[in-house]
């Protein structure tokens, strides 16, 4: 697996395009995100993460997530609870 993709600590509309660039640059091959620093989440991020799940699962490829609390707890106020399943969450 190549070397994690680390999130900012803010998920804003600059960080959605940012990381929607970076996947498709890593796309193809096994992907670790580290959202371990992440103090700010965003909806835009979260559409994100889940179209990569998306097409990681259909590709074949693992997309392993490294949440914080802060993410984690983003998510759930998104609706999006059980949204780490799909990302194969890592502790």
């Amino acid at each position: 697996m190549s070397a994690p993709l680390k999130l900012p600590e803010r998920l804003d509309l600059d960080a959605a395009r940012d990381l929607h660039a970076a996947l498709l640059a890593r796309r193809g091959a096994d992907l670790t995100i580290d959202g371990s620093g992440v103090r700010v989440g965003g909806a835009l991020v979260a559409q994100v993460l889940l179209a990569a799940a998306r097409d990681w699962t259909l590709a074949g490829k693992a997309l392993v997530i490294a949440p914080s609390t802060a993410l984690r707890d983003d998510f759930d106020r998104l609706g999006l609870s059980d949204a780490f399943s799909l990302l194969q969450e890592s502790a």
